[in-house]
């Protein structure tokens, strides 16, 4: 997992920390929102994200004002992007940390995996 969060914070220009917490809020909502077999298929092929995702609930997401937004707006991708944006990422590194997120997944898991991820998760195709 630490090679994965060091690839994302890389990428997206994160403190690891920050992409750490970010992985996790996006399996997070992933697990809630996406077609359950296929992300539990990538999910058990990415070691350590029951952690993150673990903690990631534990800080009840992002911060702020944008963060009380998320959780005004409640679930869906709208919440998610703006529990990001309460974390301190910006659009750029939102899609940056999504893009690198779901390429690992495809390296680990397959492509049919994460395609289906993708088309069965509402909202999801618009940002990937």
């Amino acid at each position: 997992m630490e090679d994965l969060i060091n690839r994302v914070a890389t990428a997206a220009g994160l403190d690891p920390a920050v992409a750490s917490k970010a992985i996790g809020m996006i399996l997070g909502f992933l697990q809630k929102e996406g077609p359950t077999e296929q992300v539990n298929t990538m999910l058990a092929a990415l070691p350590g994200t029951s952690e993150l995702i673990a903690q990631a609930e534990a800080d009840g997401g992002g911060g702020g004002l944008m963060g009380m937004m998320g959780g005004m707006m409640g679930g869906g991708i709208m919440g998610l992007g703006a529990k990001l944006m309460g974390a301190g990422l910006d659009m750029g590194q939102i899609s940056t940390v999504g893009r690198e997120l779901l390429t690992a997944g495809r390296e680990q898991a397959g492509d049919d995996v994460v395609g289906q991820i993708v088309a069965g998760t509402p909202g999801l195709s618009q940002f990937v």
